[in-house]
């Protein structure tokens, strides 16, 4: 008894880190800014990015507009993370460089592909596939999606993602790549341009969708571990909806209308399998959770679960399937 204990502590505890996704490095907070009560002053000011109280609602050429999921303040950051505005959304939004309508269409991308970090990870956990992917020959414009995955649940997520998506200038080709949760916001987003409204017709857009390591029938971890209090503090709603109460999530789910591709960790025998996980998995996600009806591709690589993503192989993959090609030139 003691023993069985024991094991599953430790399992919580490994799996805990794992679930989270959480390079030391990269566990960083924003300070919230706007909690006083002095005025705006909007000077400019460097950031971090906003890696996990921040959402990111509009994304053009790099100029993000965020919200502070705690405090409900608004901020715009320039494409180097530099605090240009803060307060109410509107007086940041007036604050986005003004284009010209010639300079709009000049700017406008033909496609983009936009990249969504898994569960307390951050926008620079994509860092890598996004170098690859614009290192390509006549590469899409790159965009990563930054929200804070612990803070809200996953249809605030969503709704999220739909406003920078159809805040996007012109009328691109969409293709999306996920890490994990980061696929069920893109399919919950999906579902609801499908069950709500589309105005700027997103899903005729939709070209391809690339999912790394996706929860797609919910994640056996996580139901498991959402039976500890200490669970939810940690992973907030997101993580909840991924374990206990998944099914009350999965109704709102779409399998993309478009070609889609499945990426599963598979890890070789010989390295110790997570006894919270049933049956082959990268030790987060089984290799069946990630299954979704309909896929045009399903890869399994023997690569752990928090960086799939970083591996060549996994790259590979994803190049291929959103058909670009690499470029050859030293």
């Amino acid at each position: 008894m003691i023993l069985h204990v024991h094991r599953v502590l430790v399992s919580t505890i490994i799996a805990g880190i794992l679930i989270t996704n959480v390079p030391y490095s990269q566990a960083q907070v924003d300070t919230p800014e706007g909690t006083s009560q002095m005025p705006y002053l909007n000077v400019p000011l460097p950031t971090m990015g906003g890696t996990q109280v921040w959402t990111d609602h509009r994304n053009i050429n790099g100029w993000r507009l965020q919200q502070n999921v705690i405090t409900g303040h608004w901020r715009l950051l320039d494409p180097s993370d530099i605090r240009r505005a803060w307060g109410d959304r509107e007086s940041c939004q007036n604050k986005f460089p003004q284009l010209t309508d010639s300079e709009l269409e000049a700017a406008a991308p033909k496609e983009v592909v936009i990249l969504l970090h898994g569960l307390m990870r951050s926008k620079h956990s994509m860092r890598g596939l996004k170098k690859r992917l614009e290192a390509c020959e006549d590469a899409p414009q790159v965009i990563e999606f930054s929200y804070a995955s612990t803070r809200s649940g996953i249809a605030d997520h969503a709704a999220a993602l739909r406003e920078v998506v159809e805040s996007l200038p012109g009328t691109p080709k969409i293709n999306f790549v996920g890490h994990s949760m980061g696929n069920i916001v893109v399919r919950h987003a999906i579902g609801d341009w499908q069950n709500s409204s589309d105005p700027c017709n997103v899903l005729s857009r939709l070209d391809r969708i690339v999912m790394i390591g996706p929860p797609n029938q919910g994640a056996a971890i996580a139901r498991r571990l959402g039976k500890l209090g200490l669970f939810k503090v940690i992973t907030g709603q997101g993580g909840m909806e991924l374990g206990p109460i998944w099914t009350d999530l999965e109704a709102r789910l779409a399998t993309p209308p478009c070609p889609f591709a499945v990426i599963a960790g598979d890890l070789p025998s010989g390295i110790p399998q997570n006894p919270l996980v049933d049956g082959n998995s990268d030790f987060v996600v089984s290799v069946d959770e990630a299954r979704l009806e309909g896929a045009e591709v399903f890869r399994t690589v023997p690569h752990i679960h928090s960086f799939m993503m970083d591996q060549q192989e996994v790259q590979d993959i994803v190049i291929d399937f959103l058909e670009l090609s690499e470029n050859t030139e030293s």
